[in-house]
């Protein structure tokens, strides 16, 4: 037994000397491989290294990781996104693609591009194919048009308040962000055309406004079009577009033949329902959309977004139901807001920002903008804080159906009778 138990003893002892060193010496591979990786990433471009990945809205499947909540049971209005589903039409058209699974899409987007021109053309303003470029989402399009134009050095205007993409790939490309004070939480459109110089490039103008919601009419754009010199390259973001029923609201199409500096982007993301599949599109003068189709990756659109898009184009019943679903939520939601005490910016989109404010009829509100959104969270409804866009006192909510705005309401109510009880 004696001699049983020193073999062990050593056995052990040799076994946890090997250990220790096999340990010491992953460490130390682990410090130099980390060394190598931190050499390398430091060689990565300048205009990257500063940058922080676009946040997106919490996934319902996140937060009910986070929180061990039911999906079903959480509501989620922070992106913007159309809650009546998609369209039977889109449903069946993208059914129908699935056999064809094994075959690359058309890299050109004929059909998409010939209902394009079929839906948007008028006397005044024909819309050809070779106006059109498709884009796995319109920020596709807003990537391409500032890779095309802007260089190291180069200046791109856009409003205070305005879509954090513009300043993602602006920066991406080395450009130069001119960011504008906000007027009233839009744009001040003289203050843009002031401040254009003879290093700007691009000037982005988003109509409606994202994350605000106001608007522009026709004459205002027009008049900010004749002062923009015409080696200027202005992009009309118009993702909302379809919500608005405002009359003196500016299409940008009717300006295109005017302007050839004129870039229109929209999408299928919002009221044609489309978010998860990718797919937007932007009009231009033919030159300008070649320069952007030689930059654009080739089959950037899938199959089943470009037959859901067509077939969604074409289904006006469900774009009217969008829109009529969208316009008895916003009246909802902000006579809620009216009743609550909570200042809210009047908005034409599928979104209203609202305030969280220090005092609701003279009497403190004793909660803070973020702290809400936590416990809205908490509570299972997702809605966006806007603080990354200067505006740390609001919370952007997306219009959803009768049911989820009741819920997100009386879970609101409850957290700011809770706070100031």
């Amino acid at each position: 037994m004696d001699v049983l138990a020193k073999a062990t003893g050593t056995y052990l002892r040799r076994f946890m000397e090997e250990r220790t060193n096999h340990d010491s010496l992953i460490f130390e591979l682990n410090i130099m491989t980390n060394q190598k990786v931190q050499t390398l990433v430091e060689k990565a471009r300048a205009e990257i290294q500063g940058l922080r990945p676009y946040q997106p809205g919490k996934p319902i499947d996140e937060l009910a990781r986070e929180f061990g909540l039911n999906p079903a049971d959480i509501v989620k209005l922070a992106s913007n996104e159309n809650p009546i589903g998609p369209s039977k039409k889109a449903i069946e058209a993208m059914e129908q693609e699935a056999r064809e699974l094994t075959r690359y899409p058309d890299g050109n987007g004929f059909d998409l591009k010939e209902a394009l021109c079929q839906k948007l053309s008028t006397d005044a303003s024909p819309i050809k194919h070779g106006n059109i470029t498709l884009g796995n989402g319109s920020s596709d399009i807003l990537d391409f048009i500032v890779t095309c134009f802007v260089s190291k050095g180069d200046e791109v205007v856009f409003s205070q308040h305005a879509f954090a993409i513009y300043g993602l790939v602006t920066t991406i490309q080395g450009g130069e962000c001119k960011v504008v004070p906000a007027k009233n939480y839009g744009h001040d459109l003289d203050a843009m055309a002031a401040a254009i110089t003879d290093k700007t490039r691009l000037v982005f103008v988003t109509n409606p406004n994202n994350p605000t919601g106001t608007w522009l009419t026709h004459t205002e754009v027009s008049d900010f079009m004749a002062k923009v010199p015409s080696d200027v390259v202005v992009v009309l973001d118009e993702a909302y577009f379809e919500y608005v029923s405002e009359p003196y609201y500016c299409d940008g199409l009717t300006l295109l033949p005017k302007y050839p500096n004129l870039v229109i982007t929209r999408t299928f993301s919002k009221a044609y329902g489309l978010a998860s599949l990718r797919v937007g599109y932007g009009i231009s003068a033919p030159e300008i959309a070649d320069l952007m189709n030689r930059v654009r990756p080739p089959f950037n659109v899938n199959s089943f977004a470009l037959a859901a898009a067509v077939a969604t184009l074409n289904d006006e019943d469900y774009v009217a139901e969008s829109k009529a679903v969208n316009d008895a939520g916003m009246a909802y939601l902000t006579q809620a807001f009216d009743e609550m005490g909570l200042p809210y910016i009047p908005s034409v989109g599928n979104f209203i920002s609202f305030e969280i404010p220090k005092e609701i009829d003279h009497k403190p509100t004793n909660i803070s903008a973020s702290e809400v959104n936590a416990q809205l969270l908490a509570n299972g409804v997702i809605i966006r804080p806007i603080a990354n866009y200067e505006m740390p006192s609001y919370l952007r909510a997306s219009i959803g159906t009768a049911k989820e705005n009741e819920t997100f309401i009386a879970k609101l109510k409850q957290i700011l009778a809770d706070a100031r009880s």
